[in-house]
C-alpha cells in the first residue's frame, strides 16, 4: 500500500489590528458657576442698552468734532494775457464802476436791459447830435404807425454805427406819437467794455429771432438792419450800395407776427468815418470783425474814431403790409420775393436822397 501523503499545513492567519475610531471631543458641560457668568454678561448687556437709549440723538454744535481746515489753494501766477483778458471783459468794469454807474438806475428795467432813467440822462447827448451836429433832416415819418407793432428796415452804414440811436431820436423828435424805438445790434458790440452795457441801457437788443419776436409780440416799434456787419463794413467806394440781406429772416419774422414793414433810408452816415481799408487778420484776437483804416484812424488814435459832422437825411417809405399769413414763412420763393421788394424800396430811397443833396457837410 502506498504510504499516505501528509497534508500541507494551513497557512497561519496573521492577526490584523483594527484602527481605533477617533475619539469624540468631550463637550464642556456648564457647571453651576458657569451659569452665573452667563447671567452676569446678560445683565451687563441690558445696562449698556439702557445707557445708549439715555444718550440724546443729536449733540450740541459746540460738542461736535470740528473738521480739519482744508489746505489753502496755491495761487497761480497771473500772466500778461490773463490780465489783458480780464481788462477786456465787461465784468472788470462792472466791478470797478458798477456801483457808481448804476446808482441812479431805474426800477423799471425791462427783460432786455433797457433803463428809462439812464436813457433820459443821456438823451441830451443824442439830441445835440441829432439837431446840432448831424443836423438830421427827416421825411415821411407819417408813414410810421402811431400804435401797434411795426418793423423799420433800414440800411446799415457808418464805421461807428450811430444809425440806431439817430433813428430812435428821429421818432422822438418828429413823430406825433413820440414812440420808443428798439433796435437790433450785432453780437460783437456786447463784447466791448462799457459799450455793450451802454447800448443795452438806451434800447439796443442783441440781434436774434427770439428777441425780435418777443419785442414785436409786445407791440413794439422795432428797427432792424438786415445788412448786418456787411453794411457797416463797406468800403467808402461802395457807399450807399445795399449789401445782401441774408436769408430773409426779417421777412419770415414779419410774416409770422403779421407785422408791417416800413423801409428806411439813412444818408450821411457813410461819410462820418469813411473806411478806406479793413484789417481782418489782426481783428480776430481782439474779438471784432475788422479793424477799420480811415483817414484819421489809427493815425490819430482813439480821436480818429470821432465822426465827422456830416449832414444826415432819414427818409421813411410807404409801409409794406405782410398779409400772406403766418404759414407763408415756409415759402422760400415768397420770402425771397418780399425781401427783394423791401431791398429795392430802400435802394430807391437811398438813390433819391443822394441825388438831391448838394454837399456832404451842408446837404
Amino acid at each position: 500500500m502506498p504510504p499516505k501523503s501528509k497534508k500541507a499545513p494551513a497557512p497561519k492567519k496573521t492577526a490584523t489590528r483594527k484602527k481605533a475610531a477617533p475619539k469624540k471631543p468631550k463637550l464642556d458641560v456648564l457647571e453651576p458657576e458657569d451659569h452665573d457668568v452667563a447671567s452676569e454678561i446678560k445683565a451687563l448687556e441690558e445696562k449698556l442698552d439702557a445707557l445708549i437709549e439715555s444718550v440724546p440723538a443729536t449733540l450740541p454744535a459746540s460738542e461736535l468734532p470740528m473738521p480739519a481746515p482744508a489746505p489753502a489753494p496755491v495761487a497761480e501766477e497771473e500772466t500778461v494775457f490773463d490780465t489783458a483778458r480780464e481788462m477786456l471783459s465787461t465784468d472788470f468794469y462792472l466791478r470797478r464802476w458798477g456801483q457808481a454807474a448804476m446808482r441812479n438806475r431805474s426800477e423799471e428795467v425791462d427783460d432786455f436791459g433797457y433803463d428809462p432813467t439812464y436813457d433820459a440822462r443821456v438823451r441830451p447827448l443824442f439830441d445835440f447830435l441829432y439837431t446840432k451836429y448831424f443836423r438830421v433832416e427827416c421825411r415821411g415819418v407819417a408813414n410810421v404807425p402811431s400804435h401797434g407793432r411795426c418793423m423799420l428796415v433800414a440800411n446799415h452804414s457808418g464805421t461807428i454805427p450811430f444809425d440806431g440811436p439817430m433813428l430812435k431820436t428821429a421818432i422822438k423828435h418828429e413823430h406825433a406819437g413820440k414812440r420808443d424805438v428798439r433796435w437790433l445790434t450785432e453780437d460783437f458790440v456786447f463784447h466791448f467794455p462799457f459799450l455793450g452795457s451802454f447800448e443795452t441801457r438806451i434800447g439796443a437788443v442783441r440781434a436774434c429771432q427770439e428777441n425780435a419776436e418777443r419785442l414785436l409780440r409786445q407791440e413794439t416799434l422795432l428797427a432792424v438792419f438786415p445788412e448786418g456787419i456787411k453794411g457797416i463794413g463797406k468800403l467808402f467806394r461802395d457807399r450807399y450800395k445795399l449789401q445782401r440781406f441774408g436769408r430773409g429772416g426779417f421777412v419770415r419774422l414779419a410774416l409770422r407776427t403779421q407785422t408791417p414793414i416800413v423801409p428806411v433810408a439813412i444818408v450821411g452816415a457813410e461819410e462820418t468815418n469813411p473806411m478806406l481799408a479793413r484789417l481782418e487778420s489782426v481783428a480776430k484776437p481782439l474779438g471784432v470783425p475788422y479793424v477799420p483804416i480811415t483817414p484819421t484812424f489809427p493815425l490819430l488814435g482813439p480821436l480818429g474814431l470821432l465822426p465827422a459832422p456830416t449832414k444826415w437825411k432819414i427818409v421813411f417809405g410807404e409801409p409794406i403790409q405782410m398779409t400772406d399769413g403766418a404759414e407763408s414763412e415756409a415759402d422760400e420763393l415768397l420770402v425771397a420775393r418780399l425781401a427783394d421788394r423791401v431791398r429795392g424800396a430802400i435802394q430807391d430811397l437811398l438813390d433819391g436822397a443822394v441825388r438831391e443833396r448838394k454837399s456832404v457837410l451842408f446837404g
